[in-house]
């Protein structure tokens, strides 16, 4: 059985800030883990606007908190974020997220981040990435 605390990863190697400054990730379960997914809590922060296209992962996002919206950039569309809301990338969606208040996500990644990942400049993690250690 693995348990791990939000609060106490948050102060390990776990806590993964953007270097853009959009957003931070607690990652609680990752690749080494041997799941099959990883899971994350993930706060956008109020003002975010940014574009991500997951070509290597299929993401499904769940919002605990905040408020804020997703665009599909195919066909332009935008969705309303809000509590309770989910929306699932299950097509390596091109999008871009927006924040208009700070939103607290859970996010689930199939296959699973290593750790350390942030965006490339296509707006993607890469398959390998450096883990997260201890």
């Amino acid at each position: 059985m693995i348990v791990r605390d939000l609060a106490e990863a948050e102060k390990t190697n776990r806590r993964i800030v953007s270097p853009d400054g959009n957003w931070e990730s607690t990652r609680l379960l990752l690749k080494d883990d041997n799941m099959g997914f990883s899971f994350h809590i993930t706060t956008i922060y109020e003002g975010a606007d940014f574009q991500m296209h997951y070509q290597n992962h299929l993401e499904s996002v769940f919002c605990m908190s905040g408020e804020g919206e997703v665009e599909t950039l195919v066909d332009g569309k935008r969705y309303p974020i809000k509590p309770g809301t989910v929306y699932i990338l299950d097509k390596h969606d091109e999008h871009v997220l927006r924040a208009f208040k700070q939103m607290k996500m859970a996010c689930v990644f199939n296959p699973p981040l290593n750790g350390k990942e942030v965006h490339n400049t296509d707006g993607a993690y890469e398959l390998e990435a450096e883990p997260v250690t201890g």
